[in-house]
């Protein structure tokens, strides 16, 4: 051993040395143990022994985790909170003296490390570099490793997107669960209680995320209060994000610690993967609480306004529209069914481009916007329609914007009313977004209550005459089976 001391001197690397023998069955199990702990737990990605300091990677992944910790932003972990965190990742909380004995600890070594008998981020840091001096780095790995971190101290791809298998024809929704824990989050960042969050509590909810994860252009797809994301505009975005792309939305939630902080396998516990589409149409009613509209129409027509009309932006209300750098191709807000509350996304499409290209036109209702004043653009949604929709159960309602405007000349062929009524279509609705008060919210629960009931509604027009026909029919059978028994009866009469 007096060999190796030097050696150990020179390279600070070398954690740990043993001198043990096989063939006097000498050290051999300490051997295997200090050889596992090196590869499971080593102490070079959390430590620099020349500094004796904590490597930056680690010091970064454990402040976010000291922030995940701190429920209250007080910038200070309270009994609670360090009692709810040892039992997160160790399975059971500190007895009242351990975690007096540790805060007398930290206060001894690191002024400030303690404030107002809560730990400080600095007092964390210091217990952890505590840990790894003393050879205990198993207990940092431990909580790193609970919170998603990989041997690179970086959040694991199995952590950030764990399995989930979504068959073709079906969405996703956050369920419950999801939706409670993102409630929490937002109420722990609104710290003064406004129900809203500004633009300083939005980037405090960020900060445990690498990047920002909403673009500045999410405030034009929702609605907003003065520039301030409401709790209902912040749900709405958490609903487009899961919708959109279920994978980003796996990937904030692990940011934000919720397998960790909810106690589950992973972050798939909070998404509900739907029933596939056909089924919906087959049974004429769906189960899915967010809905997806593609409002089609020429360039021009209105498609932008009409979806900040939905979030209560006429086109005098310019407040919000002045954040956004692009228009916003989308819009989600909530409307009513039958007394249910559903999300509905509105989608804006070009009609140019599904006339193109063989783009994918699937949504659970389709509105073909087209200006009242310009005929041609009634021409360009009918072209989309037949090519898209016509033949699938998609509902479909024709909206023509700009109703304050005196119509244009119409074009020969069908009017947009003669078309319509051709095709077993509703009425074309007219549409504007002009006037100081909020546009109507009529037709946003007409689009809404079509794409729940597809089948009822697609064919709404169809009952009536549906309802005769099948009368028609009964009475006809009746009659034929009535002259078949009548029939039957002279023939056994006459065998007598």
């Amino acid at each position: 051993m007096e060999a190796v001391l030097p050696i150990m001197s020179q390279f600070p690397e070398i954690e740990t040395c043993v001198e043990c023998s096989a063939k006097n069955l000498r050290n051999i199990s300490e051997l295997f143990y200090y050889a596992q702990k090196a590869v499971l737990h080593p102490t070079a990605p959390l430590y620099d022994p020349e500094t004796k300091q904590l490597r930056p990677a680690c010091t970064q992944a454990l402040t976010r985790i000291f922030r995940l910790s701190d429920q209250d932003l007080d910038q200070a972990l309270s009994d609670e909170e360090l009692n709810a965190f040892q039992k997160s990742c160790f399975g059971h909380p500190l007895a009242p003296q351990a975690l007096e004995d540790v805060k007398m600890v930290v206060r001894k070594n690191v002024a400030g490390g303690v404030r107002d008998n809560r730990l400080t981020l600095d007092g964390f840091l210091f217990l952890n570099t505590l840990f790894i001096q003393r050879g205990r780095h198993e207990t940092t790995w431990t909580i790193l490793r609970r919170f998603g971190y990989g041997d690179t101290l970086e959040l694991s791809s199995d952590y950030l997107f764990p399995p989930l298998h979504v068959p073709p024809g079906c969405s996703t929704e956050l369920n419950h669960f999801g939706y409670q824990f993102v409630q929490r989050v937002f109420e722990k960042h609104d710290q003064d209680h406004d129900g809203a969050l500004s633009p300083a509590e939005l980037q405090s909810l960020f900060s445990v995320f690498p990047a920002a994860p909403w673009s500045p252009q999410f405030l034009c797809t929702v609605r907003t209060e003065a520039g301030r994301l409401s709790l209902h505009g912040y749900l709405c975005q958490w609903t487009l994000v899961t919708y959109l792309d279920v994978q980003h939305c796996l990937e904030h939630l692990g940011y934000l610690g919720y397998p960790t902080l909810c106690k589950q396998d992973s972050q798939a516990h909070a998404i509900t993967v739907t029933r596939e589409k056909k089924l919906d149409q087959e049974k004429g009613q769906t189960q899915r609480n967010v809905l997806l509209c593609n409002v089609v129409g020429a360039r021009g027509v209105g498609k932008s306004a009409f979806l900040q009309a939905f979030l209560g932006r006429g086109l005098r209300h310019q407040d919000a529209r002045e954040l956004c750098e692009e228009p916003a191709i989308y819009a989600i807000d909530t409307v009513q069914v039958n007394g249910q509350e559903k999300y509905l996304i509105l989608c804006e499409v070009n009609a140019d481009s599904l006339l193109a290209s063989a783009c994918d036109a699937a949504c659970d209702v389709a509105c073909l916007m087209f200006d009242g004043s310009d005929p041609q653009s009634f021409a360009l949604c009918a072209s989309v329609y037949k090519r898209h929709y016509m033949d699938r159960q998609t509902p479909c309602l024709f909206v023509s914007s700009k109703a304050d405007l005196p119509e244009g000349v119409s074009l020969p062929g069908l009017s947009p009313a003669e078309f319509c009524r051709r095709h077993r279509l509703p009425a074309p609705t007219l549409f504007s977004c002009t006037g100081p008060a909020e546009p109507s919210t009529a037709i946003f629960t007409q689009l809404a209550t079509m794409a729940t009931f597809p089948r009822h509604l697609v064919h709404g027009e169809l009952h009536t005459t549906s309802f005769w026909l099948r009368l028609t029919l009964g009475a006809v059978g009746t009659a034929v089976a009535a002259i078949l028994s009548f029939s039957l009866y002279r023939v056994l009469v006459k065998s007598r």
